[in-house]
C-alpha cells in the first residue's frame, strides 16, 4: 500500500518541478523527499521524474499519477477531517471580508470545503473594495479578510500567505498579437489599454514591473479604467482594447477561445494574497479551525490554480 507522505511529497515536487521546493513546504530535508519519491518509483515500478540536465521534468507515468496523487489524498484527509469533526464538533459562525479578484474564485471553494468538514460553522464571505477590509475587521463586522497588502501586516493584524495570483495579458482572439508567441514590453505603448483602478492590487503590481522596464502609466494608452476584472475580460473580449487581469478571472474566456493570453518577454507578474486578521482578539473556534484548513495538504489544487493560465 502507498504511504501518503510518499505521495505528499510527490505532488510537492510535481507542482513545483523542485524537490528543494517540496522540500521546503513541507518542512523536511531534500534527501528526505529524493528518498520518499525514490520509494514511491520503486514501489510503482515507473519513473516519475526526468532528472536529466539542470531542470526537473515530470515523465509521462508522472503526468498519469498527479492528479489521482490529489484524488487519493484529498479523500483521506477529508476523512480524517470528518472523523476528527465528529468527536470534535465545531460550531458557530465565521464572516470573511475579500477584497482581491483571485480570492473571490478561490475563497469559495475554499469555504465549501470548509464547510463539508464543519457543517455547524455557518461561513459569509463578505465581498468589499480594498479600503473597506480593514474597517470591517476593526468593527467585529468580519473574523478574517483576503487582502493583497502585505503593508496591512503589523502589530495589530497577523498574517499569513494564502496563495500566489498570476497576472497575464490578455487580448482578443483576432488580435494580431494572438499569433505571436511573445511580444515586447514596449510593444504595450501603442495598444488601447484597460486597467484597474488606482487601488487595485493588479494595478500596483502592473505599474512596478512596468517602472522596471522603464515604462510609466503616462506612457500607456489608456483607453478605458473599470473597477472589477470580470468586466475587463468581457470588454477585451468584445474586441475593445488588451489588459492585464488575475489569471483566474480569464482562464474560463481563454478555455471557451473568447480571449488570449499573451507572453511578455522579462515580465514577471504574481502577488502574494494573505489571510489577515486581528492579532489582539482571541480568536473564536470557527476561525481558529479555518486558519488552520488554508494550507491544509487537501487545498493544494485550489491554492495552485492561478499557475494554470500562468503556464499558457
Amino acid at each position: 500500500m502507498i504511504e501518503l507522505t510518499k505521495l505528499e511529497a510527490f505532488i510537492y515536487a510535481a507542482e513545483n518541478l523542485s524537490f528543494s521546493e517540496a522540500a521546503k513546504h513541507l518542512h523536511l530535508t531534500q534527501p528526505t523527499i529524493s528518498h520518499r519519491i525514490k520509494v514511491l518509483e520503486q514501489e510503482l515500478g515507473s519513473e516519475l521524474f526526468d532528472r536529466s540536465g539542470h531542470t526537473l521534468h515530470l515523465t509521462e507515468a508522472g503526468r498519469l499519477l498527479l492528479p489521482w496523487a490529489h484524488k487519493l489524498l484529498h479523500q483521506s484527509l477529508e476523512m480524517q477531517e470528518m472523523m476528527t469533526s465528529l468527536q470534535q464538533k465545531i460550531v458557530g459562525e465565521l464572516r470573511i471580508a475579500c477584497s482581491t479578484t483571485a480570492g473571490k474564485y478561490i475563497l469559495p471553494q475554499l469555504a465549501a470545503r470548509f464547510r463539508q468538514r464543519h457543517p455547524a460553522v455557518k461561513v459569509k464571505i463578505l465581498g468589499c473594495t480594498p479600503e473597506h477590509v480593514i474597517p470591517r475587521l476593526l468593527e467585529g463586522e468580519a473574523n478574517l479578510a483576503v487582502v493583497s497588502s502585505y503593508d496591512l501586516c503589523d502589530e495589530e493584524f497577523e498574517c499569513q500567505e494564502f496563495f500566489t495570483d498570476h497576472i497575464a495579458l490578455i487580448a482578443p482572439v483576432n488580435h494580431p498579437w494572438a499569433l505571436r508567441q511573445w511580444i515586447e514590453p514596449e510593444t504595450l505603448l501603442s495598444e488601447p489599454m484597460l486597467l484597474r483602478e488606482p487601488a487595485s492590487g493588479t494595478r500596483r503590481v502592473l505599474l512596478t514591473e512596468l517602472a522596471r522596464h522603464d515604462i510609466s502609466l503616462n506612457d500607456l494608452t489608456v483607453f478605458l479604467e473599470l473597477g472589477n476584472a470580470e468586466a475587463i475580460v468581457r470588454t477585451v473580449e468584445a474586441g475593445y482594447g488588451v489588459a492585464f487581469v488575475s489569471t483566474l478571472a480569464a482562464s474560463w474566456a481563454a478555455a471557451q477561445g473568447k480571449v488570449v493570453f499573451v507572453p511578455i518577454a522579462s515580465f514577471e507578474l504574481k502577488r502574494m494574497v494573505y489571510m489577515i486578521r486581528r492579532s489582539l482578539e482571541k480568536p473564536n473556534r470557527p476561525q481558529e479551525a479555518f486558519w488552520s484548513f488554508v494550507h491544509h495538504p487537501s487545498n493544494i489544487d485550489l491554492l495552485h490554480m492561478t499557475r494554470r493560465g500562468a503556464d499558457g
